[in-house]
């Protein structure tokens, strides 16, 4: 009865692969409850959510994790539609077929115990993850679950700026829950997209802020009560005594221990925050000329004391267009604070992975290279950082829709092996995170044998450790490593390369760079 299973219309994960079974817990608290490190941007944002992926206790009752609401299902779904370049009838019909995904779900267990720390420190290791346009805090979950069941607490945000297809504010005791529904604009530079850009980010860098001093009263063992979301199956009691679970137990407090992450957007957030927080007090009013910060957060603050040069950075996909505001020329033009001094560690600790779409977009591949290398310092001293593709892989194959539906990522952009593209990418972020003294899970025979390679023989550096992944001499097939030594000409903040087509993630997904062709300017 092998064939069963392909019969089965409901789209499906596969299981994680870690050593670890995998908890998660969705989390919205009102801001009234929370410490903001700068002013709030905006009044409408009562409440910060995310979800929460955890190594678990292993668990006999099961407790399913549904990937999307029901109640959500058809707005989130023709937005997503669209995102990928679907033509407006067909995300019509498309978002009408709610009730397969109704039943999809991830392969962790809701609500479960923690597990205690594995680790020598006895707490468990933290990324927080920004997600992109037309995400949430559940589109990651397959790489963000795999990160989690090899001994990481992962905290996908969920950005209430107008990037999600829609967002759900939940009602609070001072205001009435509401809708933020996604805002559609033009990626063509100009002062009013760049203002609104600058807009969304400012939200975001706000939340990030917040979602962190969420986690440090977690840790800390604050009493927090999280918002019953009417959709959510979840009991508040339960909610509650997870969280009082995690408290002592996450590697929040050290500086520099947070692994800070992101996928398009919200790769430019994680850019953006760490600029904005380390150079808050650095330079003069003649230096920054018209710099206009979108978080200036107080420099006696537990985010800026955590955001050092050591803090291990994941940047997917970075989408730099965003970066190139006029109003933050200033700060685009430092480096990452991992660069900030001649005894600082470089690019050790900093991960880019570009889609072979990403890479093939040329202007935006060559203003990554320029955001994660040394060279906006003119100087090139320190160690680069760890830059790679996966080939025949597109710009969703970071999240869940290529697993879902990789017959349509494939006819749409050419996408290959989903699971293995994912699989890469954490194996990248595992072994930056153990590079930078993290202690995660070694990469599994699972992991290796999803990829193609044969077992790491390599015990030299350390059991568990998995060096080829970082290796630059093209050791696992089809992992691309891209050179930071050089830098093309090419930049957003030309002139004629901003009249060029690709200059969104969704261009990039409907335009040449998707189907792995160069990218070319409009005659």
């Amino acid at each position: 009865m092998t064939w069963l299973p392909r019969l089965n219309p409901v789209p499906g994960f596969p299981q994680y692969t870690g050593p670890h079974k995998v908890g998660t817990i969705d989390i919205e608290l009102p801001v009234a409850d929370l410490d903001s490190p700068a002013p709030s941007p905006r009044s409408d944002i009562t409440t910060a959510a995310f979800r929460v992926f955890y190594p678990c206790e292993p668990t006999g009752r099961e407790r399913p994790v549904r990937w999307l609401p029901d109640e959500h299902q058809r707005g989130y779904l023709g937005a997503y539609a669209r995102f990928i370049g679907i033509g407006n009838k067909f995300s019509e019909v498309f978002a009408y077929m709610p009730q397969l995904l109704y039943y999809t779900t991830i392969p962790a267990h809701r609500d479960a115990q923690p597990l205690e720390p594995q680790t020598q420190s006895k707490r468990w290791p933290v990324v927080i993850f920004s997600h992109g346009l037309g995400g949430s805090r559940n589109v990651y979950s397959h790489l963000l679950g795999s990160l989690a069941s090899h001994g990481v607490v992962v905290i996908a945000s969920d950005h209430r700026d107008g990037s999600a297809p829609i967002s759900y504010i939940g009602a609070t005791k001072d205001a009435l829950g509401t809708e933020i529904p996604y805002r559609n604009m033009s990626h063509q530079p100009s002062k009013d997209i760049f203002d609104a850009r600058d807009d969304m980010l400012t939200t975001r860098l706000w939340e990030m802020g917040l979602i962190h001093d969420a986690i440090l009263k977690i840790d800390d063992g604050a009493s927090l009560t999280p918002l019953k979301d009417r959709h959510s199956p979840s009991k508040l009691e339960d909610m509650r005594d997870v969280l009082q679970q995690f408290q002592g137990r996450l590697d929040v407090q050290r500086p520099g221990a947070i692994t800070w992450a992101g996928h398009s957007f919200g790769a430019a957030t994680t850019v953006q925050l760490l600029k904005s927080v380390f150079y808050a007090d650095s330079g003069s009013s003649e230096e920054k000329g018209d710099y206009t910060p979108l978080y200036l957060p107080d420099t006696s603050s537990k985010i800026a004391a955590q955001i050092t040069p050591h803090s291990p950075t994941i940047l997917l996909d970075l989408w730099c267009f965003p970066l190139h505001s006029p109003s933050t020329s200033w700060l685009w033009h430092k480096p990452l604070p991992c660069y900030s001094s001649a005894t600082a560690p470089g690019g050790t600790n900093l991960l880019g992975v570009l889609s072979a779409a990403f890479y093939n977009w040329r202007s935006n591949r060559e203003d990554s290279k320029r955001a994660l290398s040394q060279s906006l310092t003119g100087t090139t001293t320190l160690p680069g950082p760890h830059l790679f593709y996966p080939e025949n892989s597109a710009h969703l194959s970071q999240s869940d829709f290529g697993i879902l539906f990789p017959w349509l990522t494939k006819k749409l952009s050419k996408a290959e092996e989903p699971e293995r593209t994912l699989v890469l990418n954490a194996r990248a972020i595992l072994e930056v995170m153990r590079g930078a003294g993290l202690e995660v899970a070694g990469t599994t025979e699972a992991d290796f044998d999803i990829c193609g390679d044969e077992s790491n023989k390599d015990e030299e550096e350390g059991p568990g450790r998995d060096s080829r992944i970082l290796a630059k001499t093209g050791e696992v097939r089809g992992w691309v490593a891209v050179d930071t030594s050089t830098i093309g000409e090419e930049s957003l903040i030309d002139e004629s390369v901003a009249r060029r087509r690709n200059s969104s993630p969704e261009e990039a997904l409907k335009q040449g760079a998707v189907l792995g062709k160069e990218e070319k300017v409009p005659t």
